[in-house]
């Protein structure tokens, strides 16, 4: 079966120091997001909150929509793009409802895992093979999700449990956002995402409709221009370097974002979310260097790249 990620060892040059760049403005964005969707808080549907701040989005990507319109993709590739977003929306209305539910600093440790089942996606449908210290990897990258949960300790609320469920969703959207930057410009691939998300998000929105307050559209236009730099930003990191180099720089955002709930939000930092977010991140660096490492040893000309940042890069 091929491969799901591939790309030519040679077509693609890598520029560590302008990925490492384009991932910590990536983070910087996506943190900003998450203030704003959290400052918003449950006043809204999380589907119509959803659906607002991707609407909005659709005016940051005009020009590249213009430029498709010039250029149409295939049929085959269209649909490709339509999996992807509303696969996608679902995830945001996930990520959405946990943001409004529980502290900023576990939405963003829970997010790391979505690299764990890109690594078991990849095992599963995609023929690649499990070797022992990649599983031994997942599942200490497991063992850090349930310090973050703590299950059995506390109980497990619901925007635990959407953040869970969110987390295999986006990593199957970055799987198939990294095979486009093959062949496809950034700008088409977060124009396409805008727009087949917004499309996706439209009938629960209109189901689902409160009338939002000017200051709650202002919050969600400012919620648009943000995700759609970090889209953009983390599309350029995809092309600029291995995740070996910008996978570790992940773990800022869980910095960041503790920071953020303490200082606006009176968040208490968890000491289990700081201890099982690092755990996590450590072992998708491991496992994204092991991939590393066994595709020089192939030396094929086609090899597969799994880059997966954590979820809460990629949700809104």
């Amino acid at each position: 079966m091929k491969p799901l990620l591939t790309e030519a060892t040679k077509s693609l040059p890598q520029n560590p120091l302008a990925g490492i760049g384009w991932m910590i403005l990536t983070g910087l964005f996506f943190v900003s997001v998450t203030g704003i969707v959290r400052h918003i808080g449950s006043s809204l549907p999380a589907i119509e909150m959803a659906f607002i701040r991707y609407a909005f989005g659709i005016l940051l990507v005009v020009p590249a929509l213009i430029s498709l319109c010039k250029n149409p993709p295939t049929i085959k590739l269209t649909r490709f793009f339509a999996i992807r977003g509303f696969l996608h929306a679902f995830g945001v209305i996930l990520w959405f409802y946990a943001m409004a539910r529980i502290p900023i600093a576990e939405v963003t440790a829970i997010g790391y895992v979505a690299p764990i089942f890109v690594a078991l996606g990849a095992a599963l449908f995609l023929g690649e093979k499990l070797h022992a210290r990649r599983i031994i990897s997942i599942v200490i990258g497991f063992i850090g999700a349930l310090i973050i949960l703590r299950p059995g300790f506390q109980e497990i609320n619901s925007g635990q449990l959407a953040q869970l469920c969110a987390a295999p969703i986006f990593a199957a959207s970055f799987l198939m956002a990294k095979r486009m930057t093959d062949n496809q410009g950034t700008g088409i691939i977060v124009a396409t995402l805008t727009v087949f998300c917004t499309i996706a998000l439209l009938p629960g929105a209109i189901y689902s409709w409160q009338t939002p307050s000017p200051h709650e559209i202002g919050w969600l236009f400012l919620t648009a221009i943000m995700a759609t730099c970090g889209h953009y930003t983390l599309t350029r990191a995809f092309k600029a370097a291995p995740i070996t180099v910008t996978q570790p720089l992940s773990f800022l955002q869980l910095v960041w974002a503790s920071i953020l709930g303490v200082i606006l939000f009176n968040e208490a930092i968890d000491i289990y979310v700081i201890v099982g977010g690092g755990i996590v991140v450590a072992s998708v660096t491991y496992i994204s260097h092991r991939e590393s490492k066994a595709t020089r040893a192939r030396k094929s000309p086609a090899v597969v790249v799994l880059k997966s940042p954590t979820a809460d890069q990629i949700k809104s």
